[in-house]
């Protein structure tokens, strides 16, 4: 079949699945932290970057179906691969719960008359809508990677144009002085950079993406590494300049009872009509977050199943090469966990899974950093030159995953 996932669509994959839901719900979470919170940017960014310049080493070297899953088979072998694979996976079918719930926070500015009227007697209209929309995204990935892509790739533009809007007129009309720095309930300095920082990771996740669909990406040995790179460096910029902007023109109180912030900050700026393009922008760009979540779930699965390591029933795909019963089993998964939690509030259930997504997908990310090291002191034992630039990142990448993860152990 005819490849069809080139270096803006590879991109995409990444910046867009790192700008989604987190950017759109975390400045709620983080709120009680004030200015706090950009000492954790800046942390967790440059954590990102040497786990992307570390991922772009493993993919320029080898890229193979399933990213993350196939560095660790080939350095570690079987039982660590089979480890990896069912934590990412797990996280990725999670994570499309947290990021579909942010989703309906969203949409449901846009459809007022849904806080008035229940779709279906007993459950809320929360639980009904996150449901359909779960369904029409694993719908389009059914369909195959090329038109899975492409809405990727309109997305994440649609995503980035209000997010800079925002955050650059926010940075223009606000104050910078308006942002507090605080620490909610007399946390030691440490403690809370830590549990700002896991947080924070849930926003970098999706670095690894475009090293997933290889068997569908032209020239992957180009193309892989520098999505990978130039997808972590958009999204950090964006974020940072969002952000910014945002806190400084909405107060901290008015961010902790928000479950839409850039909405309500453009209420500000622009009006009622500013508040609904930016929440039509927002279910677009969370919609693209959640497509290559449902994308790169069935993705792992299938390469999984080829290797023995899940049910050999998911290694069936379609003509078009799309693998049907994983992308319609981790949606089921998906749907249960979103019907298991009807009972909290938007927010909390956002960080519950959240939470969730983020250690699993910690324990790949230090699978692979330690890869990475692993296959360099191979090509070493075998008379070829290694790069230390490489070899140095790829300790960083280590040491940040090592790190998020007892944080995340000692925190929760």
């Amino acid at each position: 079949m005819k490849k069809s996932i080139g270096i803006w669509r590879s991109w995409a994959l990444v910046a867009g699945m790192m700008i989604g839901s987190g950017i759109f719900t975390l400045p709620a979470v983080l709120a009680p932290y004030g200015s706090y919170s950009f000492i954790g940017w800046i942390i967790t960014g440059f954590g990102a970057v040497c786990l992307a310049l570390s991922y772009s080493y493993l993919s320029r070297r080898n890229p193979g179906l399933g990213g993350p899953y196939a560095y660790i088979y080939e350095a570690f072998g079987r039982y660590p691969a089979a480890l990896t694979a069912w934590a990412y996976w797990i996280s990725l079918w999670s994570a499309s719960a947290a990021i579909v719930l942010s989703f309906t926070g969203y949409f449901e500015l846009l459809l007022p008359w849904l806080a008035e009227h229940q779709l279906v007697a007993g459950i809320s209209n929360t639980v009904v809508v996150s449901i359909i929309v779960v369904v029409l995204f694993t719908l389009i990935n059914l369909r195959g990677v090329r038109e899975a892509s492409a809405v990727q790739l309109l997305t994440t533009i649609l995503k980035i144009i209000p997010l800079v809007l925002i955050g650059l007129l926010g940075i223009f009309y606000g104050e910078v002085s308006d942002i507090p720095a605080t620490k909610p309930n007399e946390q030691s300095f440490m403690h809370m950079i830590a549990g700002i920082c896991l947080l924070i990771t849930w926003s970098f996740i999706g670095v690894e993406c475009a090293t997933l669909p290889s068997d569908d990406t032209i020239e992957p040995h180009k193309t892989i590494p520098r999505a990978s790179i130039l997808g972590t460096l958009t999204a950090l910029l964006v974020y940072m300049i969002a952000m910014y902007g945002l806190m400084s023109v909405l107060p901290v109180e008015q961010l902790l009872q928000s479950t839409s912030p850039f909405a309500d900050a453009a209420q500000l700026l622009f009006g009622n009509m500013g508040a609904i393009l930016v929440a039509l922008g927002a279910v677009f760009a969370i919609g693209g977050a959640l497509n290559v979540c449902i994308l790169i779930s069935g993705t792992i699965m299938l390469a999984g199943a080829k290797d023995g390591l899940f049910p050999v029933l998911f290694q069936k795909t379609s003509k078009q090469g799309t693998p049907q019963r994983a992308l319609l089993f981790s949606s089921f998964l998906t749907i249960t966990l979103i019907c298991f939690n009807t009972t909290k509030a938007l927010l909390n259930a956002f960080e519950f899974f959240l939470l969730i997504s983020t250690f699993c997908i910690l324990l790949v990310y230090l699978g692979s950093a330690l890869a990475s090291l692993k296959l360099q002191w191979r090509d070493h034992l075998q008379g070829i030159t290694i790069s230390y630039i490489n070899l140095s990142i790829g300790i960083l990448a280590a040491l940040f995953s090592t790190l998020a993860i007892v944080g995340a152990w000692t925190l929760y």
